[in-house]
């Protein structure tokens, strides 16, 4: 069946609204994935006094899981168009990064009830809750803060090269995600060899980048789309 123009133009236009939603929902998701009881220092008295909380920003965060690999699954059937090696690596990269957020959910849960059995146990002091809850805390901040992190911006500088390449957005929104993305993998590494923290004014404003650009380029997907000019029906690839 022949290809028209409209076709050709409408089913990318979908695509862009789809992946502009899903990056919107992962950033709501995000935030209400923090949790500030299990980052206090008091997390293991107040976690378990706080249950439903932790178990709403369990799911939160567990929400992110799809939400990050629905962003790269949506919009592969148009960037595969233009470099399949990257689009498949955008996806892949994708994955990996919902896998370890699954991971961080149990990771949370785990020190939920560390919290409860602490509590239950009377709050004993210098026993092995401590140790086992420093563990689990530092297990999940590089899991969060690290894996994640860093699976995102390597699938992310993928994404933004074939953008870049292509002009389906324009170069500047492209280019600020892959200055984006560095400065995030940068923070993220500086975390790792404990150079930084996480809550450090530093951190925060090399991750900032990154953050506006998703929100700007979210809109830009829902109210302009992919660029319309670069659109080819998949035959002129030759796929």
């Amino acid at each position: 069946m022949e290809l028209t123009s409209k076709s050709i133009t409408n089913q990318p236009r979908k695509i862009a609204t789809a992946a502009g939603v899903l990056y919107i929902l992962g950033i709501i998701a995000g935030i209400l994935s923090i949790s500030y009881v299990i980052d206090d220092p008091e997390y293991l008295v107040k976690a378990a006094s706080d249950t439903h909380g932790v178990l709403v920003t369990a799911f939160f965060h567990l929400l992110m899981a799809p939400i990050y690999v629905g962003v790269a699954i949506v919009q592969y059937p148009v960037l595969r168009k233009y470099n399949q090696l990257l689009a498949f690596g955008f996806a892949g990269f994708r994955i990996m990064a919902g896998v370890f957020i699954v991971i961080g959910v149990i990771v949370l849960l785990l020190l939920l009830s560390l919290s409860q059995e602490f509590v239950n146990a009377g709050r004993p002091g210098g026993s092995y809750f401590q140790t086992m809850g420093v563990l689990l805390q530092t297990g999940r901040d590089l899991l969060n803060h690290v894996a994640t992190i860093i699976s995102v911006c390597i699938g992310g500088l993928m994404y933004y090269s074939l953008l870049f390449q292509t002009k389906l957005v324009p170069r500047w929104l492209s280019g600020w995600g892959l200055l984006g993305t560095t400065l995030a993998i940068a923070a993220s590494l500086l975390f790792l060899f404990r150079v930084i923290g996480i809550i450090t004014p530093i951190y925060l404003a090399l991750n900032v980048p990154m953050a506006l650009q998703e929100i700007v380029l979210a809109v830009w997907l829902i109210v302009k789309g992919f660029n319309s000019s670069v659109m080819v029906p998949d035959r002129a690839r030759g796929n």
